[in-house]
């Protein structure tokens, strides 16, 4: 179960990452957080790639 401790080390701060990239961008955190979880690196890019969120006043 832990025989690779340092990749899950680094799937969970690319996960916090992306969460505050995606945050940033005007996009849900949490949600993107989440899916990092699942879909790591894939997310990164999904993130870098889509617009940013125009600012509701």
């Amino acid at each position: 179960m832990h025989e690779h401790p340092e990749s899950v080390v680094g799937w969970g701060t690319l996960s916090l990452i992306n969460a505050g990239l995606a945050q940033s961008k005007g996009r849900s955190g949490f949600l993107w957080w989440l899916a990092s979880i699942f879909i790591g690196p894939i997310a990164t890019l999904l993130i870098v790639v889509l617009p940013k969120q125009p600012s509701s006043l």
